[in-house]
């Protein structure tokens, strides 16, 4: 029976690297079903603004190689580091989902992205939030400052609770940024389909577990097919965030073209710079009179008649 508070609902249908810390027994709880390692020559075959963004891909990184190290049993649970490393995939899980929720406001320009205030907001915060969780699990493991690993109401409330509510804070600025600022709402179906990506994983991964490592005999489980839909999640995510930027240079369904800018003008004195022209009104002008000059001067024929083809003199207009 699910209990606030409790993980021993969701060990006992999903194999989770917490379980093994928490619950009455010294040995943590343990799942009813977990799929098998798979063993061959001695290796294991496991399971598996933009400076402001990148964070997030670089903390749900080092989520992923921490969850691989303690689940698989690569980090034995009888070393005395298991815990440090259990409490350290906790931390970087909550700080991944602040450090998203904040990149929900950087749309709203509340500081310039990519200034110290805006990156030094992330750093700092993110630091902070990633020594609270840390602290909670290590003294919820070890018993410490009234918190016990029997009933790990902390730990429980963070991961589950304040994790949710950062997500549902992005999401929810994220429908109102592209309702109130952008002309098109292509960008909302990206967002749609990671709520529905990582919804489905944690249904899968928390509720059906059990069902499907029965059905499969054990070679794999819910935690399988979670994993995979929070990366799918992740990958929309990043889809949406690519979609609202200002260079999107992959294919767009939006009705809007996409804006190109030019980073390196042609300086007049450069070797190139008779091929530099301006546009107006559909009439291309051609600037260099240098040019115009020499190539005149070698497009006389024999007869010393200018060929009809070569340009005249300065500001020669012609259609293209």
């Amino acid at each position: 029976m699910l209990e606030f508070g409790k993980y021993d609902y969701f060990c006992d249908k999903v194999q989770m690297a917490v379980c093994l810390l928490v619950g009455d027994s010294p040995l943590g709880i343990k799942p009813s079903c977990y799929a098998r390692n798979i063993e061959i020559a001695g290796s294991i075959i496991f399971q598996a603004g933009r400076r402001e963004m990148i964070m997030v891909f670089y903390l749900y990184l080092a989520v992923n190689l921490l969850d691989i190290l303690t689940i698989s049993g690569f980090i034995s649970f009888a070393s005395s580091a298991y815990p440090y490393f259990v409490a350290g995939y906790l931390a970087l899980t909550t700080t991944m989902c602040w450090c998203l929720m904040l990149n929900g406001f950087v749309g709203f320009q509340w500081a310039e992205d990519g200034t110290y205030t805006s990156l030094w907001t992330f750093r700092v915060t993110s630091a902070i939030v990633f020594g609270v969780m840390y602290f909670v699990s290590i003294a919820t493991f070890k018993d410490a400052v009234s918190l016990k690993r029997t009933d790990p109401v902390g730990i429980f409330t963070i991961y589950f609770i304040f994790n949710l509510l950062f997500l549902l804070i992005y999401v929810v600025s994220q429908i109102i940024l592209v309702v109130n600022t952008l002309d098109e709402y292509w960008p909302l179906g990206n967002i749609c389909f990671a709520v529905v990506f990582f919804a489905a994983g944690q249904v899968i991964q928390l509720f059906l577990s059990s069902k499907i490592c029965t059905a499969i005999k054990h070679y794999v489980d819910g935690l399988f097919f979670g994993t995979i839909c929070t990366l799918l999640s992740v990958m929309m995510i990043y889809k949406y965030w690519d979609s609202i930027t200002k260079e999107d240079l992959e294919f767009s369904v939006g009705g809007k073209g996409n804006v190109w800018e030019v980073k390196d003008y042609i300086n007049p004195d450069d070797e190139f710079a008779p091929y530099a022209g301006q546009v107006n009104n559909g009439m291309y002008q051609d600037n260099s009179s240098n040019y115009q000059d020499q190539y005149m001067n070698n497009s006389q024929n024999e007869y010393g008649v200018y060929n009809n083809d070569m340009p005249r003199g300065n500001n020669q207009q012609y259609n293209y």
